[in-house]
């Protein structure tokens, strides 16, 4: 699908970014403030994402809030024929919420988040052992300080901004 949004989708997706109401008629709410219908703001946001410009809707939630103690970064060296089998492989566990190629010697990335320290560890260990991974092909950079800078894209205008 070719689609180009106009300035009532940038509006929409502008605010959206703010974060969605915990109200009766969300979508209403949301119409109301960027001047459409509850109704028209579900159908722009299917067109958007028939479109793939919207990937999904969802909560950002704090890991630690949620008894998730343990977070890190995992950085794997993949020979460029096996970056589909593998990505499949991680992209199977419910505890990785992002998986990249990357365009480096260790050129597939992803977030790992579990309970414990232990745990991560376990999950970390069956991804490799399942991928076929040797150790010297991992890099495990586990999360030391949090540090969020909101960005928030600007649909309307050129690039990100950050808000504080």
């Amino acid at each position: 699908m070719n689609y180009r949004p106009d300035a009532l989708d940038r509006a929409l997706l502008d605010r959206m970014q703010n974060g969605i109401p915990l109200t009766e008629k969300v979508w209403d709410s949301i119409g109301g403030e960027v001047g459409i219908t509850g109704s028209e703001v579900l159908q722009r946001i299917r067109r958007l994402r028939a479109a793939h410009i919207l990937r999904g809707i969802g909560p950002v939630i704090e890991p630690g809030e949620v008894g998730l103690g343990a977070s890190s970064l995992i950085a794997l060296r993949v020979a460029p024929e096996r970056i589909q089998t593998v990505a499949a492989i991680i992209n199977a566990y419910e505890e990785v919420s992002h998986n990249y190629q990357r365009d480096h010697t260790y050129n597939l990335w992803f977030t790992l988040t579990a309970s414990s320290p232990q745990e991560l560890t376990r999950v970390r260990e069956e991804i490799c052992r399942r991928a076929g991974l040797e150790r010297e092909d991992v890099l495990d950079l586990p999360r030391r300080k949090r540090f969020k800078i909101n960005v928030r894209f600007r649909i309307g205008g050129n690039g990100a901004r950050r808000s504080r």
